[in-house]
Formats: structure tokens, sequence, C-alpha cells
């Protein structure tokens, strides 16, 4: 008996370690040349990855611990389907004509790695490190796997050096968008495919989308788990934390699609003649544009030629950034207000009774979210207007002017893309933008920057000093003082690494102009991407200052310091109180 649970432990390890080597070989069906032998190999190989994921779907089927969701039990049911059509049609047992391409093959490999690497308790890997420190090392490993894909034959058209892999990698995993090579033209499908897939983990978490699939799968988690994704998330709830992150994975697909959906109706067929060109920009810009990457398959960006008058373009992707960055949050708590209204109307008709009273549907943070976020754009757009009307917006109409300043004032927020020339930008609205990229998107987004509300509660305890107040209040409400006291935190580390980062570019890159190594410092630490044309001509040294500052700036230098500081244990006594001479 014991030696029978022994082989079935160890048989349970077969399905993972054969998917693993399976998407090895998918990685080298795109990414490197091969022979036909080589390539009969891996159909082979495919195959069996399906037929063990069946074997094993099978078996846990059968085993009633593990049948502990209704969810669970009818994925599986869906997933051997799947696979099992898969099977006998690549065994000519039935033939279904669309199912003839490899790559449906592939996703079959694909989903029983997904399959399996879900049901994979990492619980030693928990155990040894915090969340904070999970979060890091997950960023970083993504990062090194995307460089690692980047550098593959079949990824570029010429090769590429592992320091430009590591900046492109870092770029669009943090979603920063800075490039050192031509997206469009120097990577080939595959590598732009990458890109998508590197900026789409990079905008969510990889966390986020292997903690969903893991409980999808398994249909149950620990409470530690449940204590860590909670502190991930910043759910309010422990309980709630799957259904936040199920939340966040279809409110994304969803924006993106909408998203992808309008893009490609704005597009050109004399541009994009090619039906598959023209799917394959718009699901590019949609993931983009939503995850406040910044990554374009165009070589100047939205300012090349056939596409920088393309206002519904424009529009498009203006909203999908600010979508991305206003927080997750934030929509969620839009949903619930529009759920809550909705429901109150519908009482209202069918039983002609007063409306429930629900006091603060839209929480404090919301709030003042989205006012900081509206007088930013509306500010932002406004002096954007007037400063580059003769300039920058000058050869493009009214409408026109109007769509460059929103849009203008819409990607500093940690999106990167540009309509408009960056050479001819006048120096004040250089220095408007440093000052929208450093400020940000929301917490809990896609974005980065300091964010939104770190920048509303600093300047309101200025003001509340300022009235000499001894606590700083909003909308009849206290703001915490741990709350005043991270975004202090921030502020000044945010400086220090943007203070650092550019001191160390001087020194290696001093021929450059100190107003462009300022503004790209800026540009990488707060995710953004735009450049004044610099990034590719930085030395290799510069580049990994930057690398370095992309990554700080996504994950956060308060974060790192969270992962490597010891936590103290809350005192029980406190010193006496002395003020300190600050002006």
């Amino acid at each position: 008996m014991l030696k029978l649970k022994q082989v079935l432990r160890k048989f349970n390890k077969i399905p993972f370690l054969l998917s693993f080597i399976a998407v090895i070989g998918i990685i080298m069906d795109y990414g490197v040349l091969q022979s036909e032998n080589f390539q009969q190999n891996l159909f082979w190989l495919y195959l069996i990855t399906i037929s063990i994921g069946i074997l094993a779907n099978i078996f846990r089927f059968f085993k009633q611990k593990y049948i502990q969701k209704i969810e669970a039990l009818l994925f599986d049911i869906v997933f051997s389907i799947i696979l099992l059509v898969l099977l006998f049609h690549h065994l000519n047992l039935f033939d279904i004509d669309f199912l003839n391409d490899r790559i449906w093959l592939q996703f079959g490999t694909f989903i029983v790695f997904i399959r399996e690497i879900s049901l994979i308790d990492f619980n030693l890997l928990k155990e040894k490190l915090n969340p904070a420190q999970l979060f890091v090392l997950s960023f970083f490993m993504i990062i090194m796997i995307g460089a690692i894909l980047l550098m593959l034959p079949k990824s570029t058209h010429n090769g590429i050096t592992f320091v430009n892999a590591l900046f492109t990698s870092t770029s669009a995993v943090c979603v920063t968008g800075l490039v050192v090579v031509d997206t469009g033209t120097y990577f080939t499908h595959f590598g732009q495919i990458v890109l998508i897939f590197l900026m789409q983990l990079g905008g969510l978490g990889i966390m986020t989308f292997a903690s969903f699939f893991s409980y999808f799968f398994k249909g149950v988690s620990s409470y530690k788990n449940q204590l860590m994704l909670s502190d991930m998330t910043n759910s309010e709830k422990i309980a709630e934390v799957f259904s936040v992150i199920k939340k966040i994975i279809v409110i994304t697909f969803s924006i993106e699609a909408i998203g992808a959906i309008l893009i490609f109706r704005s597009l050109s067929t004399t541009l994009i003649p090619n039906l598959n060109d023209r799917i394959f920009f718009s699901i590019f810009h949609a993931v983009s544009g939503f995850c406040n990457a910044g990554f374009s398959t165009l070589s100047n960006n939205l300012y090349e030629v056939g596409y920088r008058f393309n206002y519904p373009l424009h529009i498009v992707i203006a909203f999908l950034i600010i979508l991305g960055g206003i927080g997750f949050p934030i929509i969620f708590n839009f949903f619930k207000y529009l759920h809550h209204l909705v429901k109150n109307r519908i009482k209202i008709f069918e039983d002609k009774q007063s409306a429930i009273h629900m006091p603060w549907v839209i929480n404090i943070n919301t709030k003042l979210v989205v006012i900081t976020t509206a007088l930013l754009i509306v500010f932002g757009s406004l002096f954007f207007y007037i400063l580059e009307y003769n300039h920058s917006l000058a050869n493009q109409s009214v409408f026109g002017k109007i769509v460059g300043a929103f849009f203008g004032a819409v990607t500093p927020r940690t999106a990167g893309f540009n309509t408009i020339n960056m050479a001819s930008l006048q120096a004040p609205t250089i220095l408007l933008i440093i000052f929208l990229m450093w400020v940000g998107a929301s917490p809990a987004s896609t974005g980065g920057g300091i964010k939104t509300s770190t920048f509303a509660i600093a300047t309101l305890n200025i003001f509340s000093i300022a009235k000499r107040k001894n606590k700083t209040e909003i909308f009849h409400r206290e703001i915490a003082e741990i709350s005043i006291k991270r975004a202090f935190s921030v502020i000044s580390l945010s400086l220090i690494v943007i203070g650092f980062a550019v001191f160390f570019i001087t020194i290696f890159d001093g021929d450059k102009d100190m107003m462009s190594i300022v503004f790209e410092c800026f540009s990488a630490f707060s995710t953004v991407g735009l450049s004044l044309g610099i990034t590719s001509t930085l030395s290799d040294t510069s580049k990994i200052i930057l690398v370095i500052t992309m990554f700080i700036g996504r994950v956060g230098m308060l974060t790192l310091l969270i992962s490597f500081l010891k936590k103290i244990a809350h005192t029980k006594y406190s010193h006496p109180t002395e003020e300190i001479l600050i002006n």
C-alpha cells in the first residue's frame, strides 16, 4: 500500500515535468530554427503531453478529496473534452479542418502546463519569503525569462545583445515603453508576441495570474495564501481576495477586447491591407494601452505618417490609458455604485417605495483619486494646448489640437505613447510632462509614478500645516497618519532614486543634454516610456542604470525596503516627545 502511494505521488509529478519540457519545445518551435526531424519529434512530444494530461485529469477526477468546487469540476470536464478532441484529430481518428494548424496542438500542450503548474504547492517558497519579497522576485524572474526569450534567433531579424534584450524585457514587464531598438522592424512577430505577454504579466503581476489559475483549478486555498494575496491586491476582506483577482482578470481582458475592436475599426486598410496584421496591430496596442506600456509596432510611435492624424485611434488609446491607470479598486467601486443606482431605480419602479440609502457607496479613496486624476488631465490638457498651440500642435486642426493636448496630458500618466514630435516641445511643456510623469497613475493600477493619491495626500497635508491644523481632513473624514507617512516616504524615496539615476548617467554619458537625462530618468522611474531621443544612444552602463530605475519604479522603493528590512515588533513603550526645528 505504501509503495502504491509512492508510485502515485511520483506519477503526479510526471505531467508537470513533461508539460514543462513541452513548453520549452514550443518556445524552440517558434524561437529557434530546426530540422524537419526535430519538428516531428516535437509533434510527438505535444501528443504525449496531451495524452498524459488527460490521464492525469481522469486520475484526479476520481480522487474525492480533489473535487471541492463545482467550477473546478466543470473545468475539468471541459478541459478533458478539448484535449481529447485535439488528440483524436491529430491521431487521424476524425478530421476537423480548422484544427490542422500546429498552433492548436501547442495550445493544448500549453493548457496542460498551466493546469499542472497551478496544482503545485509553493508553500516552502511562501514560508521563506514575505509578500513583498515574493512580489519583487516574481518581477525579477519574469524579466530574466523575457530577456532570454527575446534573445532567441526567431525573436529578432538580426539578433540582439543581452543588455538590449534585458532593457527591452524590463521596459515591457515594468510597463515603461522606453526602447533601445525599433519594436516594429527589429523584432519578428514571435518577438512582438513575447512583448505582449511580458506587458500583460507586468501590468497585472505574475502573482495575480498564478493565484487565479491556482485557485480556479484547485478550488481551495490556504488562509496564509489568502492573507498574502490580500496584501498584494489591496483587498479589504481576506475572504474576497480571489473574487477580486477574478474581477481583475475579467475586467482587464474585457476592456482590452473592446479597445482592440475600436482600434481595429479606426485603422485604414490602405495602411495595413492584411487582415491578420490589422488584428495583431489592434491587440498589441490595446494591451500596450491598457497596461500603460507605451510600446508600439510603429517606428515613430503614433506620430508615424498615416497615424498622427488618426484622432479616433488617439482617443481610444487615451481612454485605455486612463482606465488602466485609474486603478482596479476605483473601477470596482464605480460598478458597485452603478449596481446600487440601478437596484434603487428598479425598486422604486416596482414597489413604489423610497430608495435604499447606502452611505459612502463612493468611498474616500475613489473620490480622491478621481478628482486628482480629473484635475491633472484637465489642467494638463489646458497648459499643453496653450504652450504648444503654435509649436508641436501647429500643423493640426482645432479639433486635432484639442485631441493632441488631451493625449499629451494623458500619456505622461505612465503610458509613453506620443502623437507629436517630442523634439519640438517647448521647455515649459517638457517640465509639465516631467511633473505629470512623476505623479503618474493611481494605486493598484497598471501604471507607475508616485501615484495620484500620494500627491493628493501630500498636498492636503501641506495645506493643513499652513492652516495650523493638527490633522488632515477631506470629505468629513480624517486621513490616517500612516497614509501621510507613507505618502511622504514615497515622495522622498522617488526623488532619491531619480537623483541617483541622473547623477550616474551624467558620469557615464556626460555628453548628453542634462534636460534629456533628467527627462529620461523621470520617465524610467515613473514607467512612462517617453523620451527626448537619447535612449538608444546611451552606453550599456547607463542602460543598466535605467533598467534598475525602471525596476524600482515598478515594484516601488518602499516595497523593496520592506522586503529586505526586518520588521520591528510594536513596542509597548514611548519616548518623550520633542519638536525639531524645521524652518
